[in-house]
């Protein structure tokens, strides 16, 4: 069966990782205010980058 709704009315938000685009999904009704990546490869990264900022701005 295929989506008879209009996709480009649905809220858009962009990774904090890899800044593309993620449109709402049905999955993230109840939580999409707390989405902030698009992928756990994104969150994961994210998590290194920061740790890794951390550990350079010590040892300058």
């Amino acid at each position: 069966m295929t989506f008879k709704g209009n996709k480009k009315s649905l809220p858009v938000r962009y990774c904090q990782t890899c800044h593309k685009p993620m449109t709402w999904r049905k999955k993230w009704e109840n939580c999409w205010d707390e989405v902030k990546y698009c992928s756990e490869r994104c969150r994961r990264e994210r998590r290194q980058l920061t740790v890794g900022r951390a550990g350079s701005d010590n040892r300058e």
